[in-house]
C-alpha cells in the first residue's frame, strides 16, 4: 500500500515538472516577440535598483523626523536647503537627510572613542560629549556652507549665459528663461523663480517676498536690476547695453566674494579643529605623562589636575565660540535659526521666569535699554532684547549650578584621592616600583580601614587613634615607632577628608563665575560688533557697486537707492532704515541726520553725494567719479579684501592656538617642572633627615 502512494507521488511530480518546462517554453517563446523586446525598453531607466541611496536618504529622513533630539538638527537643515531648493521638497529632503547622515558617521565614532578614553573620567566624559554635540552644529553648518559656495560659483557662469540669451531674444525674461533650463544646476531654481515673478501679475510685490527668501545678496541685486530694466526699458551707455552692464557688475563683485571666501575657508580650515584639539588630548597627556613619569600622578589624579582640565575645556569653549563668529561675521548666509518660536521666547513666556528676567531687564527708554538695542543691531542679532536677558539670566544660572556642582566634585576627588594614593614612607622622583606601590596600597587599604572608623568622630586626637591601633589585631607585630607613624599618617588623612566640604567663599567663587556668564552674551555682541567694524570698507564698496548699477536707470532717484541699500545693508542697516522712515518728512534733512549717526568717512562721502543729488544735481552726476574710477575701486576692493582676511587671520590665530598652548604649558610642562622639583626637594629633605 506504501509503495502505491509512493508510485503516486512520484507521478504527480513528475506530470507537475512537464507542466511547469512546457509552460516556461511557452512564455519564453513569447519573450523573444519584438512587442515584448518594446516593453522592455520603455521599462527600461524607469526601475530602480534594489539599494538606492535616494530612496534610502528619504527613508533616514521620515526617520529622523521622529526621533525629538535628532529633528532639532533636520529641521535647521530644512531652514537652509529649502531656502537653496525653492519648491522641490524631494531634493531638500534628500539633501536634508544626505548631510545629517554624514555627520552623524562623523560624530558618532568620535563620542564612541570619547568614552572609551574617558570611561574613567565620567566628569570629563559628559562635557567632551556635550562639547560634541555643540561641534554637530558647525559641521552641519559647514556642510550647508559649501553647498551655498558651490551655487555662488554656478552663478558665474549662470550669469555669462545670460548675457548671450539677452543678446538673442533682447528680452530679460526670456533670457532668464531660457538659461533657467538646465536642470544640473542648483541655481537654476532661483532663475525659474525670478521668472515667475518677473511675468506675475504684480511682479513688484513677489519681488519684496523673493527678497526676504534669495539664498545671497547678488541674487537679490539680479532680481531687483532685471525687473527695473523690463518696467523702465534697456538704454546703451557708451554703445553697450546698461542692463548687461549691470549684470557684469553683479559678476564682478560675486569674483571677489567667492577669492574672499577661499582664502577664508583656507585660513580658517585647520584653525577650528586646533581649537578644539586639546580637549580631546586631555587624556591621552595625561595616560603618557603618569605612565613616563609617575611622581606627576598625584597632580593629575588629585584637584589641581581637575582644575586645569576645566580651566582648558572653558578656554577651548570660548575659543571655538570666537574662531567661528570672527570666520562666518560677514557672510551672505541667511540665519537658519527659529527666529519665530525660539527656546528664550518659551522661556520668557513662563510666569516664574518672566518675573525673575523682568528684575534685570533694562527699562524703555533707559540709556541701558538704548545701548543694549544698538548692540544688537550693529552685531545682526535675530534676538529681541527679552530674548537676550533670557540667555544671560539662564545662562548665569546654569553657571552658578554648574560652579556648585564641579567645585563639590573636586572636594570628592580629593577624598577619593586619600583613599586611593599609595602610603609611601618617601616620594623620590623616579616613583616607586612595582613592588613598592604594592606594599603602599596595603598600606593603603589598612588606613582606608580606620578613616571609615574615625571619619564621623569630632575633635578626634591623634592619641586616641594610637591608642585604637595598638589595640588592634592589624598591628600585634608593630612597634610602637611604627604605630606612632602609622597614626600620624591617618589623622593627617583625617584632617584633609573633614576640610572637604564646600566652604563659603567657594560659594562666592561661584556667584563670581555666575555674574561672568551672565556678562557673556553682553561680551559675545561687543566681539561681534567689532568684528563687523572690520567689513565696513567692503560694506560701503558694495554701496558703491549697487550705486553705480542704479544711477544711470531712467526714473530711479534717490529715495529709490535708500531703498536698495538698506535692503543688502548689513553695518550700517539701521541708520539707513531710520534714514528712509524720515525721507517723507524731509529728504535732506534726512540724509543730514544719517551722516551725523556715523563717523566713517567713505560712508559720509555717499550721504553727501546723495544730498548733491536731492538738490542740485542729477544722480549720475553726483556718483560720475564711480563710473570714471571703477578699475581703481575694484583694485581697492581686493586690496581691502586681503587686508580684512589678513586681520582676521591673525585674530582667529590668537584664539585658536590659546587652548593648545595652555594645554602644553598648563597641563604638561607646569607638573612636570612643579611636581618634579617639589618631589625632589621632599627627597632631598627626607635623605638630609637620615630617612633614606
Amino acid at each position: 500500500m506504501s509503495n502505491q502512494i509512493l508510485y503516486i507521488i512520484i507521478g504527480v511530480a513528475v506530470a507537475i515538472l512537464a507542466v511547469i518546462v512546457i509552460l516556461y517554453l511557452r512564455l519564453k517563446k513569447r519573450m523573444t516577440t519584438s512587442e515584448y523586446k518594446r516593453i522592455q525598453r520603455l521599462q527600461k531607466g524607469t526601475k530602480e535598483n534594489n539599494f538606492s541611496l535616494e530612496v534610502l536618504y528619504q527613508k533616514l529622513y521620515l526617520s529622523y523626523i521622529k526621533i525629538p533630539f535628532i529633528k532639532r538638527y533636520l529641521m535647521k537643515l530644512r531652514r537652509r536647503l529649502e531656502i537653496i531648493n525653492i519648491d522641490d521638497e524631494y531634493i531638500t529632503r534628500r539633501e536634508s537627510s544626505k548631510i545629517l547622515t554624514r555627520m552623524l558617521l562623523i560624530i558618532l565614532p568620535i563620542a564612541i572613542l570619547t568614552i572609551i578614553i574617558t570611561h574613567s573620567n565620567t566628569l570629563l566624559m559628559f562635557i567632551l560629549l556635550l562639547f560634541e554635540l555643540f561641534m554637530l552644529d558647525t559641521l552641519i553648518d559647514g556642510q550647508v556652507d559649501k553647498i551655498d559656495d558651490k551655487m555662488l560659483k554656478e552663478q558665474i557662469e549662470f550669469f555669462s549665459e545670460i548675457r548671450h540669451a539677452y543678446h538673442e531674444y533682447n528680452m530679460v525674461e526670456e533670457a532668464i528663461y531660457q538659461v533657467s533650463q538646465d536642470d544640473e544646476r542648483v541655481v537654476s531654481a532661483q532663475g525659474e523663480k525670478i521668472y515667475e515673478i518677473l511675468i506675475s501679475d504684480d511682479p513688484e510685490n513677489e519681488l519684496e517676498k523673493y527678497y526676504d527668501i534669495a539664498p545671497n545678496s547678488f541674487l537679490k541685486e539680479f532680481a531687483g536690476i532685471s525687473y527695473l530694466t523690463k518696467e523702465f526699458g534697456d538704454r546703451k551707455i557708451d554703445g553697450a547695453s546698461l542692463y548687461l552692464k549691470n549684470v557684469n557688475n553683479i559678476t564682478q563683485e560675486m569674483q571677489l566674494e567667492i577669492l574672499k571666501r577661499d582664502k577664508l575657508n583656507y585660513v580658517f580650515q585647520s584653525l577650528a579643529f586646533i581649537a578644539v584639539a586639546p580637549v580631546l588630548l586631555l587624556e591621552p597627556l595625561k595616560n603618557w605623562a603618569t605612565s613616563n613619569f609617575s611622581f606627576t600622578e598625584s597632580w593629575y589624579n588629585g584637584r589641581s589636575g581637575m582644575i586645569m582640565q576645566i580651566v582648558i575645556l572653558v578656554l577651548t569653549f570660548i575659543s571655538y565660540t570666537l574662531v567661528r563668529k570672527l570666520k562666518d561675521n560677514g557672510s551672505t548666509n541667511i540665519n537658519t535659526k527659529n527666529t519665530e518660536n525660539p527656546w528664550q521666547k518659551k522661556v520668557y513666556g513662563l510666569k516664574v521666569f518672566k518675573k525673575i528676567i523682568d528684575l534685570f531687564l533694562p527699562k524703555q527708554n533707559t540709556k541701558e535699554h538704548k545701548k543694549v538695542s544698538q548692540m544688537l543691531k550693529e552685531s545682526a542679532s535675530p534676538l529681541k532684547i527679552e530674548w537676550l536677558y533670557t540667555n544671560r539670566v539662564m545662562l548665569a544660572i546654569v553657571t552658578c549650578l554648574a560652579s556648585i556642582v564641579l567645585l563639590t566634585e573636586l572636594h570628592v576627588i580629593e577624598v577619593d584621592f586619600v583613599y586611593n594614593e599609595p602610603t609611601a614612607d618617601y616620594d623620590l622622583v623616579s616613583g616607586l616600583s612595582e613592588k613598592d606601590k604594592k606594599s603602599a596600597m596595603e598600606v593603603t587599604e589598612l588606613h582606608n580601614k580606620y578613616l571609615d572608623m574615625f571619619r564621623r568622630q569630632k575633635d578626634i586626637q591623634k592619641e586616641q587613634i594610637e591608642n585604637v591601633l595598638k589595640r588592634s589585631t592589624d598591628f600585634t607585630d608593630a612597634t610602637d615607632e611604627e604605630i606612632a607613624k602609622n597614626a600620624e599618617q591617618i589623622y593627617n588623612k583625617l584632617q584633609v577628608i573633614k576640610n572637604e566640604y564646600l566652604q563659603w567663599y567657594e560659594l562666592l567663587i561661584a556667584f563670581v563665575f555666575a555674574i561672568i556668564g551672565y556678562m557673556f552674551p553682553i561680551w559675545l555682541l561687543f566681539f561681534q560688533v567689532k568684528m563687523r567694524q572690520l567689513e565696513m570698507e567692503d560694506e560701503v564698496m558694495q554701496f558703491q557697486t549697487i550705486i553705480l548699477m542704479l544711477m544711470r536707470i531712467e526714473r530711479v532717484n534717490v529715495e529709490i537707492i535708500l531703498e536698495w541699500l538698506e535692503r543688502y545693508a548689513n553695518i550700517f542697516k539701521p541708520v539707513i532704515t531710520q534714514c528712509v522712515n524720515n525721507y517723507e518728512a524731509g529728504a535732506w534733512e534726512a540724509l543730514e541726520e544719517m551722516k551725523n549717526a556715523v563717523t566713517y568717512q567713505q560712508f559720509i562721502r555717499i550721504v553727501e553725494s546723495l544730498q548733491a543729488a536731492v538738490e542740485k544735481i542729477p544722480i549720475r552726476d553726483a556718483f560720475d567719479e564711480l563710473d570714471s574710477e571703477r578699475d581703481y575701486y575694484q583694485e581697492k576692493r581686493k586690496e581691502s579684501n586681503n587686508r580684512l582676511i589678513s586681520r582676521k587671520a591673525l585674530i582667529g590665530k590668537a584664539i585658536g592656538f590659546t587652548p593648545m598652548v595652555s594645554l602644553f604649558v598648563g597641563y604638561l610642562i607646569v607638573p612636570l617642572v612643579f611636581v618634579g622639583f617639589t618631589s625632589m626637594g621632599s627627597s632631598f629633605q627626607s635623605m638630609s633627615n637620615g630617612k633614606i
